[in-house]
């Protein structure tokens, strides 16, 4: 055992955290997050934490610097406070598309970010649906990468519907067939080609979506621009409507506009990356919790119980 539990939030989450707290049965531990007047951030642990295991709930969500760097000087203090382990919980792991060199002279951001996270004194961390799984060894320290599946499914069988499972491209094939198979429905891939980053050119649909409801189901929606183009091609191959789900609601750019204006008749996202006024005003998006999946995933760890039975 690694003393007692207790639960740290960032800035760029605290809602969530405090739900996990209240599925734990907790509060958040007290922690002072300011800025000196030149922009560099103060940070201060509020109690003692020698012995103890600490779990920091903070994705990397925007702005994504700021929330990196307050993540690793929490980590840094309670290092120096002699915590017993110190867990990341990470929901939203940023970066993480930058995993490989695609073009010469460009940096694997997503393993630099793993080796900041662990020369800060991170131990463990918890995330969920990293963009590629294989990210997970980039670390030094055990990963829990969680899936968001479970929360997402639960909104899907609540609609009894001819569903059609639809990827947005090739490299979600695999995503969408576990949905596929849990909901026992078809699948369809949209072939696209990118022009430009954060720009894509929806192409064809492979497979029969003719009066069925599609659901595209993608880790992120980032600009929006893959999901809106993939939805045209879908209502222009006959389904009778069509829905998204992605577990992280990035939203940047124009992506509130495009899903206004999109075919889309529902986007399901998660809570890992709050959303701001501006983007909960949209109608068409709702919000699942993955606060109990977190709190699950954070017993077990304190508990040294199994993780894998969330790995559903």
């Amino acid at each position: 055992m690694h003393g007692e539990l207790k639960i740290i939030s960032g800035s760029a989450n605290p809602v969530l955290a405090e739900d996990i707290c209240e599925h734990l049965g907790t509060k958040p531990s007290p922690v002072l997050r300011e800025r000196f007047s030149d922009g560099e951030i103060r940070i201060e642990i509020g109690e003692n934490v020698r012995g103890d295991d600490v779990f920091i709930v903070q994705p990397t969500c925007s702005p994504v610097n700021f929330h990196l760097m307050e993540l690793c000087l929490m980590i840094d203090a309670l290092k120096r406070a002699s915590a017993s382990r110190i867990t990341a919980v990470v929901p939203y792991f940023g970066y993480a598309r930058q995993d490989r060199k695609v073009v010469p002279r460009a940096p694997i951001s997503a393993k630099l970010v793993a080796d900041m996270l662990s020369i800060a004194g991170m131990q463990r961390m918890v995330t969920i649906d990293l963009h590629a799984g294989q990210i997970q060894g980039f670390f030094n320290c055990p990963v829990d990468n969680l899936f968001a599946a479970p929360v997402l499914l639960e909104h899907l069988r609540d609609r009894d519907e001819d569903f059609v499972i639809i990827s947005p491209d090739a490299g979600g094939v695999e995503r969408a067939r576990a949905y596929a198979k849990r909901l026992g429905a078809s699948l369809a891939i949209v072939d696209k080609r990118r022009d430009a980053p954060n720009q894509a050119k929806a192409m064809h649909v492979i497979g029969d979506v003719k009066d069925k409801v599609a659901v595209v189901i993608d880790d992120m929606i980032d600009t929006a621009g893959t999901l809106c183009a993939a939805a045209n091609v879908i209502m222009d191959n006959g389904a009778s409507s069509v829905m998204a789900c992605a577990t992280h609601p990035v939203l940047s750019g124009p992506a509130i506009q495009r899903l206004e204006e999109s075919a889309f008749s529902e986007v399901v996202v998660t809570d890992t990356i709050p959303l701001g006024d501006d983007k909960s005003c949209c109608k068409k998006i709702k919000q699942r919790s993955v606060a109990s999946l977190l709190a699950k995933a954070i017993n077990n760890v304190h508990t040294e119980s199994s993780v894998s039975v969330l790995f559903v």
